[in-house]
């Protein structure tokens, strides 16, 4: 297996000069995706990007926006064959006569995408497309459910050749686009923007920063991050770096789940990384299902137990385990501005897994805590379940706490409401802020800064739960200050 991977960019929409230049640096195929872009000169292309060029016309049919006829269709990719170094081929539409004879083997990228199949049903497609000689080979299957997104990687096990890409598109399937080049496809996928071809698609630059592609370092041990909104965490970025820096043969992945069990049972307990090579160490848990993950684990650390929320599964002596580090992630950057958090009042804004966390923590440090939550039922619960006092979200007067924790998903988008307002608290409060966004502080952490007021951005807590969470799947130490600065934090003094 090749120790680099080739980085294809998509384009989406027509891209600048500047935008080009920068992609050469570590792309070396460009996607012109023409149903989507329309033509663009490939001349014009060539002028600002030195890789070669790929011409791609998905069709409505196989989940793109041509809707050409055949005959149409089959002249455009012609008239492509004569100007682009590589041209996609449908298996199901474009193996005409005259078509194969206009784009000559070394050029044909031989692709399918179509709904999920198994293993066998894969291998009887690409029976169909090896049929006709090409440079590569491309099936993609749709993953709508948790193991559906297995089969394209158990192919590429299978057939162990350099010349077949072979993934699972949707949110489900990102990870595979991650694997896949350890099992031999010699082709990476990637928007050349933030807009993607596809669902589940990475960026470029998520690729490169987040994953450290295009380079293929030995993997065998195998981590991630499991929730419903994981496409933009920032995890992968500090993990994955951290394995590089350390020598460890780990990669770290993006596991969007809806249904916690479906995955735990379809993925995780049915053996599927052990069939592809690889061993699932440890997975970092994110709203909704930190109480779910409490529940899988064959043994539960007290702080886990006790606040009924887990953020961390993670194996040892072949035992899941479940524990929190979303405590630390609150207490210790508060702790590092120099506060004393031992009598000082808090106000928890939610009452998922991370602000019962973030609860119990306080309270051990000493501080006096009082549970809020927009919905009165799931609050009062929490705040029964640990001892604390209760007060309605519409009923909340932020200005007699010292300390506000913004424990709701509100906050990554610029027009999401605020928890609570910063003006109305008082004048030395801090406001520790759990959500972030991949760049810049959120609104209600630039807002509490406007005021005159300390802010911990989200980023940071995301820093200071890493650093113990690492630790206790690696046994391994996270280099703080390389991690402060792939988030985009300031360094300590």
């Amino acid at each position: 297996m090749s120790s680099t991977a080739v980085l294809v960019a998509t384009l989406t929409e027509r891209p600048s000069e500047e935008e080009l230049a920068r992609l050469s640096e570590h792309v070396e195929i460009l996607e012109l995706r023409a149903d989507l872009v329309g033509e663009v000169e490939p001349e014009w292309l060539r002028a600002h990007f030195r890789g070669e060029l790929l011409y791609t016309l998905r069709s409505r049919a196989e989940g793109g926006r041509s809707e050409a006829s055949l005959e149409r269709r089959h002249q455009r990719l012609i008239q492509a064959a004569t100007r682009f170094d590589l041209v996609d081929l449908e298996v199901d539409r474009d193996l005409d006569p005259d078509v194969l004879k206009a784009v000559p083997a070394s050029t044909r990228l031989v692709s399918w995408h179509g709904a999920p199949g198994t293993l066998g049903e894969l291998q009887s497609i690409f029976a169909r497309q090896s049929a006709e000689e090409a440079r590569y080979y491309k099936l993609i299957p749709h993953a709508a459910q948790p193991g559906q997104e297995v089969a394209p990687l158990a192919l590429l096990h299978s057939l162990g050749r350099d010349d077949v890409i072979a993934f699972a598109t949707g949110a489900i399937g990102t990870w595979t686009r991650l694997i896949a080049p350890r099992l031999g496809a010699p082709l990476v996928f990637g928007s050349a923007n933030e807009k993607p071809a596809a669902r589940g698609q990475p960026s470029i630059e998520q690729l490169i920063v987040d994953y450290g592609l295009p380079a293929l370092p030995e993997v065998g041990r195998l981590y991630g991050i499991v929730g419903t909104d994981v496409a933009q965490s920032l995890s992968p970025r500090i993990h994955n770096h951290a394995y590089r820096q350390l020598g460890i043969e780990g990669l770290y992945l993006p596991f969007h789940v809806e249904a916690f069990g479906d995955f735990w049972l379809e993925v995780v307990e049915s053996g599927t990384f052990g069939e592809l090579g690889f061993e699932l160490e440890g997975l970092s848990v994110t709203s909704p299902f930190k109480r779910v993950a409490v529940a899988v684990g064959g043994a539960v650390s007290p702080l886990a137990e006790w606040t009924g929320s887990a953020n961390t599964l993670f194996k040892q002596e072949g035992v899941w385990q479940a524990d929190s580090t979303d405590g630390i992630g609150v207490t210790e950057p508060i702790r590092r501005q120099g506060v004393r958090l031992e009598g000082r009042s808090v106000a928890i804004v939610g009452a998922g897994g991370a602000g019962r966390a973030a609860a119990a923590a306080l309270r051990a440090e000493g501080a006096s805590v009082t549970m809020v939550n927009r919905g009165s039922e799931r609050g009062r619960k929490a705040a029964a379940d640990l001892r604390l006092p209760f007060v309605a979200l519409d009923e909340l007067d932020p200005g007699p706490f010292d300390c506000l924790v913004n424990a709701t998903p509100l906050g990554r988008q610029d027009d999401d409401e605020l928890p609570f307002e910063p003006d109305r608290l008082n004048p030395v409060a801090i406001v520790v802020d759990l959500v972030y966004r991949r760049t810049g502080p959120t609104r209600l952490v630039q807002a509490t800064r406007a005021s005159g007021r300390i802010a911990i951005d989200g980023r940071e807590v995301l820093l200071y739960q890493a650093i113990p969470q690492f630790r206790l799947m690696t046994g391994q130490e996270m280099p703080e200050a390389e991690s402060r600065e792939l988030l985009g934090l300031e360094a300590r003094a």
